[in-house]
């Protein structure tokens, strides 16, 4: 999901890159670690296959590798999974059909008293869902950072939190406080032992990225320690939302590749041929405590 681009100030940055630098050791890229049982595996495949789905969201899948992404991360069709900010529901669609016969869905948007723009995606969602009650009725919605002080999900109650693109906005809205403050949402909703997957747009090296990801982009090692900060252990990264194509120095940032192409008409071929943005893949566990 793709917000406005505002830069503030990132108070804590110092303390995260030491934590980043000196807590966690290189991770090779890993393939996934869990065998998809033929029950999530056929609800998964209706899915992403299903007739609901846009030309041009399907067209995205060659970018987005719902399938093999939802495989590393451990997704079965009989979890509960929260899908943190979705936006206008791109995941969702998956998500909701693959998980309403065994499942659960929590979908934590934005509070509607948030601005504008936050009200606008929300409705935007909402309509998205009331429209096809027979693929959404099951999705429970809630808020991110609710005002009432409602949490996103009943605590401790998720085996899988997911977040698609996400960390910069949060890096942009409230800096690295702002963003800790998202993951520890996101902790406080999962079991013991379950697992946080998070996909982003990556920056290559930590030591040149933007402190208030302007551009879009974050690097690995500042997310790892982001996480870490709310309380989550690092276990895995993937390959599967890698682009080479993607040279990370575009003028408008990540917003000039598709599907975006905010660029010149005379460089939007170009920008198609690179494709979406090079993005992370890394997976997280809420320690068990009886470990």
């Amino acid at each position: 999901m793709n917000l406005e681009r505002r830069s503030f100030a990132s108070p804590t940055g110092i303390f995260l890159a030491a934590l980043a630098t000196t807590i966690f050791m290189p991770i090779s890229s890993c393939a996934d670690d869990s065998a998809m049982d033929a029950r999530t595996a056929a609800a998964l495949d209706a899915a992403i296959s299903g007739d609901h789905r846009s030309n041009e969201n399907r067209a995205r899948d060659q970018f987005r590798r719902p399938r093999e992404t939802l495989a590393f991360f451990g997704f079965r069709s009989d979890a509960t999974v929260v899908e943190f900010s979705p936006g206008g529901g791109w995941y969702t669609e998956i998500l909701a059909p693959a998980l309403r016969d065994s499942g659960k869905l929590y979908a934590p948007h934005y509070d509607v008293n948030a601005g504008d723009y936050e009200r606008g995606s929300l409705g935007a969602f909402l309509q998205k869902l009331g429209a096809s009650p027979q693929l959404y009725d099951r999705v429970v919605v809630t808020a991110i950072s609710d005002s009432n002080g409602e949490p996103i999900a009943p605590p401790g109650s998720a085996d899988l939190v997911l977040t698609f693109r996400n960390v910069h906005n949060w890096l942009g809205a409230g800096g690295e406080s702002g963003a800790i403050a998202r993951f520890t949402e996101m902790f406080q909703a999962l079991k013991p032992g379950g697992v946080l997957g998070v996909v982003a747009h990556r920056w290559p090296e930590a030591a040149t990225e933007d402190p208030a990801a302007g551009n879009g982009y974050v690097s690995e090692d500042r997310v790892i320690a982001l996480a870490a900060a709310a309380g989550f252990e690092f276990v895995a990264r993937s390959e599967h939302n890698y682009n080479p194509k993607d040279t990370h120095d575009h003028p408008n940032g990540v917003w000039s590749l598709p599907p975006g192409l905010e660029v010149d008409d005379t460089d939007k071929e170009r920008y198609r041929e690179i494709g979406e943005s090079d993005r992370m893949t890394l997976k997280f566990r809420k320690p068990d405590a009886a470990r």
